[in-house]
């Protein structure tokens, strides 16, 4: 089925496919949506009352290295193919992510990737999330029934990973490109950061790309040319490998998904720690930042 290769599928594309009832062992879709404490909003508690008919939720932070101090940091292979066999998701299973941020997409890029580092690259983007969804009048439902468990075989791509130890060396050696996708407020350090115990700025040498710019007003990815552009304007050479860093690891995947729409999918990499790491971990002059910065 050509469709499971695509990073992206249309919101049309799934309509017809839950119309013909194709929802099930072959084809799951999850409801992936996280937001940040500060926002106030309850992705579990919203997909209680609406989701896509057939939908089942995929919690970033239940799926996760629960030993960590840092947010939803990666879990072992074994952890995730434990959590998305209570899914229902096989090795054969064509999954579709979505979200329902305003932007379009927000968490479901960090998901499809997470899916991808495990060994399935069956998964797609619903191409503008529930804001396209509703929009073009699809159908939302509260129903849920429990997918039946399926056996999930997981293999960890640890290489598109970068730590805290990995992504300080190369602000010496300078080998490899680095991109921030957070607002360009937080990165220059002139906005606030979502989370009290961190203040905005960037570590040295980074690039920034604010992961909102990728997508169009509908919240649909911008057509290839268009981020082929934007990667040019940033002086990002797809070339060459780069690494990606955002907050805590969950933007910089929108990154990822527009490099592998490229065809650069195997040399982009996450710091998965990102800045909220970064900035308790770091030295004050490895704080690059417009406002006060990290104090000594």
């Amino acid at each position: 089925m050509a469709s499971q290769t695509r990073a992206l599928v249309s919101a049309k594309w799934l309509a017809d496919a839950i119309k013909n009832k194709h929802v099930g062992r072959n084809l799951r879709v999850l409801d992936s949506s996280w937001y940040l404490p500060k926002l106030k909003r309850d992705a579990k508690a919203e997909f209680k009352q609406q989701h896509i008919p057939g939908t089942s939720f995929f919690d970033i932070d239940e799926c996760s290295d629960k030993t960590s101090s840092m947010d939803h940091m990666l879990p072992t292979a074994s952890q995730f193919a434990e959590y998305v066999g209570g899914l229902g998701i096989g090795n054969d299973t064509h999954v579709v992510v979505y979200d329902t941020s305003g932007f379009g997409s927000y968490s479901a890029p960090r998901v499809w990737w997470m899916f991808r580092l495990f060994g399935h690259n069956s998964v797609s983007v619903l191409d503008g999330g529930m804001k396209n969804w509703l929009a073009e009048g699809h159908p939302v439902t509260a129903e849920y029934s429990k997918p039946e468990r399926a056996e999930f075989k997981a293999t960890a791509n640890l290489s598109w990973v970068k730590s805290y130890e990995e992504v300080l060396k190369n602000i010496e050696t300078k080998e490899v490109q680095v991109v921030d996708a957070r607002s360009a407020g937080r990165f220059q350090g002139t906005e606030p950061e979502p989370r009290d115990d961190t203040e905005p700025g960037h570590i040295p040498g980074t690039i920034n790309m604010p992961f909102a710019e990728f997508m169009d007003s509908s919240g649909k990815v911008l057509e290839t040319k268009v981020l082929s552009k934007m990667f040019q304007d940033a002086g990002v050479n797809l070339e060459k490998p780069f690494w990606v860093t955002c907050g805590s690891g969950v933007t910089a995947c929108h990154v990822v998904l527009a490099a592998h729409l490229l065809g650069h999918s195997g040399s982009v990499s996450v710091y998965d720690g990102s800045w909220s790491e970064w900035f308790k971990r770091a030295a004050p002059e490895q704080v690059i930042s417009e406002g006060k910065g990290k104090q000594v």
